[in-house]
């Protein structure tokens, strides 16, 4: 064990820091198993549980746990199916663990501190770090695009050229497309950092008032409860969000439109 976990600060960015648990030096890289790392892991742990436990039965009245889990597989097919069309059905098990993955870390952060305290852990939210979002990011982005270029080979440039433009304006609107396009990562990863990012600040923010109020924290705990269920939300549409425009990104690699 390398660095302790520090008690909670009052600063509402202590959430965010990086603690190495236990360091891993491999060569000029610091691999240092880290409260990210384990939340991961818990992550992980978490979906599997939920996928397994729910469908150990297999009853053909399900239960609610089972309920959720055939629930949570039917609204990732159906996403896939609406948006990439039957040539996305391999593609499923990807997109399904990548939504399930960002759904469930950004839930892991909302557990309140009193959950984790026992076991001596502080709250944490990988999707609230750039490089973990821009990770994510990246592995969409090169893979629609390799899967793009396998499948259609050169005719995948054409489309960066919009059609039906005169010939005198490709020099300015390839560049567009072309820069639009490498940004697609960059935006992606931005939008569910930022929300992450944003919401549990807040939430750091109101909760220090209510413990620097006293009795006359009244108020803002009940913005806290508020924010809470918003939170709840947001962690739901920032999964969904990612995993549509994964979708999208891939239907368009697919059909060039």
């Amino acid at each position: 064990m390398a660095d302790a976990v520090p008690e909670q600060t009052q600063s509402p960015l202590a959430q965010f820091e990086i603690h190495r648990w236990i360091e891993i030096p491999l060569g000029g890289l610091d691999a240092s198993f880290t409260n990210s790392s384990l939340f991961m892991l818990i992550a992980i742990a978490a979906i599997t549980t939920f996928l397994i436990g729910g469908m150990r039965r297999h009853a053909m009245v399900p239960g609610r746990w089972q309920s959720m889990a055939e629930l949570s597989y039917e609204f990732v097919a159906n996403m896939v199916r609406d948006n990439v069309g039957s040539e996305g059905r391999r593609y499923f098990p990807f997109i399904f663990t990548l939504f399930m993955f960002i759904l469930f870390s950004n839930s892991l952060g909302l557990l309140p501190f009193g959950l984790l305290g026992p076991i001596g852990l502080h709250g944490f939210t990988v999707t609230s770090h750039i490089i973990v979002t821009f990770a994510l990011a990246a592995v969409v982005f090169l893979g629609v695009t390799v899967i793009g270029i396998v499948k259609h080979r050169l005719r995948f440039f054409s489309y960066f050229v919009p059609q039906g433009v005169p010939l005198v304006m490709m020099p300015m609107l390839v560049p567009i497309e072309l820069l639009s396009y490498l940004a697609r990562p960059v935006t992606l990863a931005l939008r569910l950092f930022a929300n992450m990012m944003a919401g549990h600040t807040m939430l750091a923010v109101f909760g220090g008032f209510v413990v620097a109020l006293g009795i006359a924290g009244i108020a803002p705990f009940v913005v806290i409860i508020l924010l809470m269920g918003l939170e709840v939300v947001v962690a739901i549409l920032q999964a969904y969000v990612f995993a549509i425009l994964a979708c999208l990104y891939l239907s368009d690699a697919l059909h060039l439109h």
